[in-house]
Formats: structure tokens, C-alpha cells, sequence
């Protein structure tokens, strides 16, 4: 195996979750005190219970899928842009379950048990987000982002 320190344009961070943390409040919370407005997320760890979701277009909502119980973070992956000023978190998380299968979609809650391990890398842009209510949803905007 090679491997060599690339410079990345941006600040990272690892940031990690503690048993019994809310993961979205304490990453949303962890965005707004360093001033992030665009970055990529990616983490491993696992949950206590977490609730994904599938956005149903007919509704304009996420039609939640509960996990209520012990669950490991095999994927988590998403952003960082910034809506109406505030950080705007987008994750999506597979997670499998003890007996092997696997849940997913758009992370809508989750309670850290034992650990969540998160790298967010800033990306040397501003992403901003606008609410589309044809859709439901408040999305990238390209002609606002730079």
C-alpha cells in the first residue's frame, strides 16, 4: 500500500460524536461555530436508533423509515450549504442492521451509540440554498453559489 498528504483547498475537521449525542443538531451546531458554508461530509460509527427517509414528491415530504434499534453507519455521506444564512446539513446514511440487512435514505434523526467518526472537508466555494415550493425542498442553487 502508498499512500501521500495531498493539500486540500480548504480546512478539514474530524469530528466525533460521543454516546447519546443528536448527530444533526451537534453537526449542524458544529458548522455554524466554525462558519462553514460549503463543505463534504463523510463518517462511519454507529447509532442507538436513527429515522431515515425517502422524499415522497406527491406529498413534498419524507416518508420516514424508523430504526429503533442498534444500528452501524456503514455510509454517510453528504454536504454543507448555507440556507437563509444557517448552515444546511444534507446527509444520506446507509446503516445495516444485526441481522445483516441494510436501511436508507436521507438521515432525518439519529442518537450516536458508542461513536460517530466525521470528516468535513470545506470546499473553497459558497453553496447556497433556495426553497422551491413546486418541489418542496430547498435546493443548491448554482446561479447563487460561487
Amino acid at each position: 500500500m502508498k499512500w501521500t498528504e495531498i493539500e486540500e483547498p480548504g480546512r478539514a475537521y474530524l469530528v466525533v460524536g460521543d454516546p447519546g449525542d443528536d448527530a444533526l443538531p451537534a453537526l449542524t451546531e458544529f458548522a455554524r461555530t466554525v462558519g462553514l458554508s460549503a463543505a463534504q461530509v463523510s463518517a462511519v460509527g454507529a447509532f442507538r436508533r436513527a429515522t431515515v427517509g425517502r422524499f415522497d414528491r406527491a406529498v413534498k415530504d419524507y416518508r420516514r423509515i424508523e430504526v429503533d434499534e442498534q444500528c452501524e453507519v456503514l455510509s454517510l455521506l453528504g454536504d454543507v450549504a448555507s440556507a437563509d444564512g444557517e448552515p444546511a446539513l444534507h446527509l444520506h446514511a446507509v446503516l445495516g442492521l444485526p441481522d445483516g440487512s441494510v436501511r436508507g435514505g436521507h438521515l432525518l434523526a439519529a442518537e450516536v451509540w458508542p461513536t460517530l467518526e466525521v470528516i468535513v472537508r470545506e470546499a473553497p466555494a459558497h453553496l447556497r440554498k433556495t426553497y422551491h415550493p413546486d418541489i418542496g425542498l430547498a435546493l443548491i442553487d448554482v446561479d447563487r453559489s460561487g
